[in-house]
């Protein structure tokens, strides 16, 4: 087992193409040829879990926040930043964050797991990723169309909500001659050719367009594929920012907080004024989401969770919901438990370890 196996599983569950432009997801530490020793799964990786890592046997920590995101210019020890990264490179740790790209995964994501403490139905994506759908447009002879056609949904494109292997195909007439040196599949070079061809439309998300089309000039007959790649304006429903569900039955606001407080582990939740109105639809974000408080609100949410709310945005609200900020490590702290579980699920006999270490650095005076 290699960091990199391990890596790549994560990848492709919430490929890094999916992160935000300010993000730095990813290997931040090490080597992925190196064999891996255990997995420790935290939600930030500081020196104090890299000293764990050490102690119980594993060489890879998987963190949710990256623990370099902005540039380093010295690594003298000053800051937590550099005493972790330090830490790291002297004990031949690797540090892998995987952060907004599984922020924005719905299924399975940070979100999700926060869903599914709520216990909430019917999902859906507070604000959808755009340019996450591209539409591969290929030609290809009537004979071969079949075997292209297949080896592009191998790799996983056609899927459209709940189907899969979706595609769509009409005929015509291609025409091209071969120039000096081409050694055309039919016809002569320096002539003219007319062939019976089909033209096969395939919609796929954005990170799989490499893979796409390479399986398509691997099974394609043509010495030059002729292949168009356009992005869509179209949504894909499953990849954004926050989530929204509703409960199994309704609640009464203050019953709900006292949910929250149940469920997250908190002492306190800052809140806007209560609305009067019991709870059914229920908004989330894991982290700072105070970008969503409009897209909460045009969901028709009863209440908004989320954290980082500063003081002028919780007017945002404008009495038409509740916004609850329960701490940003409280709202993110399953992340690790979802790390976890993934990878224990694919590598059932392979030393995945949860953090011990409590890193959130905000705690609260509730009086003597």
């Amino acid at each position: 087992m290699h960091i990199s196996d391990i890596v790549h599983h994560l990848e492709s569950l919430a490929p890094p193409a999916y992160q935000e432009h300010y993000d730095n997801a990813g290997l931040l530490t090490g080597k992925g040829n190196t064999e891996c020793t255990g997995v420790l799964t935290t939600l930030d990786a500081t020196e104090e879990v890299t000293m764990e890592a050490v102690a119980r046997g594993c060489n890879l920590i998987v963190a949710h926040h990256p623990i370099i995101f902005g540039g380093l210019k010295r690594l003298t020890g000053k800051t937590y930043i550099e005493r972790a990264v330090i830490a790291a490179i002297k004990n031949d740790i690797a540090i892998y964050s995987i952060h907004t790209n599984l922020d924005n995964m719905m299924a399975g994501g940070v979100n999700g797991r926060i869903a599914d403490k709520l216990g909430l139905e019917g999902r859906q994506v507070l604000l959808p990723r755009e340019s996450t759908l591209r539409k591969l447009y290929c030609f290809v002879p009537v004979d071969h169309l079949e075997a292209v056609r297949s080896a592009i949904l191998a790799v996983g494109a056609g899927h459209i909500g709940n189907y899969s292997e979706c595609s769509y195909s009409v005929e015509g007439t291609g025409t091209f001659k071969g120039g000096e040196g081409s050694q055309p599949f039919v016809g002569h070079p320096g002539t003219r050719h007319m062939e019976k061809e089909a033209r096969l439309e395939i919609v796929l998300p954005a990170h799989l367009s490499g893979s796409a089309i390479r399986a398509m000039i691997a099974a394609h007959p043509y010495e030059e594929v002729a292949y168009d790649l356009v992005s869509l304006a179209n949504t894909y429903p499953g990849i954004g920012a926050g989530l929204t569900g509703e409960l199994g039955e309704e609640m009464g606001e203050r019953a709900f907080l006292e949910k929250l407080m149940g469920v997250f582990g908190v002492p306190v939740v800052r809140h806007t004024r209560l609305t009067g109105r019991p709870i059914k639809k229920v908004a989330v974000c894991g982290g700072a989401g105070s970008f969503l408080i409009s897209n909460a609100l045009s969901f028709g949410a009863h209440i908004y969770i989320t954290s980082d709310v500063k003081y002028h945005e919780f007017f945002d609200a404008n009495d038409q919901l509740i916004v609850a900020d329960i701490g940003h490590f409280e709202s993110e702290q399953f992340t690790i438990d979802l790390l976890f579980d993934i990878l224990r699920e694919k590598f059932r006999n392979f030393a995945v370890l949860k953090s011990d270490v409590k890193t959130n650095p905000v705690e609260y005076y509730t009086g003597a």
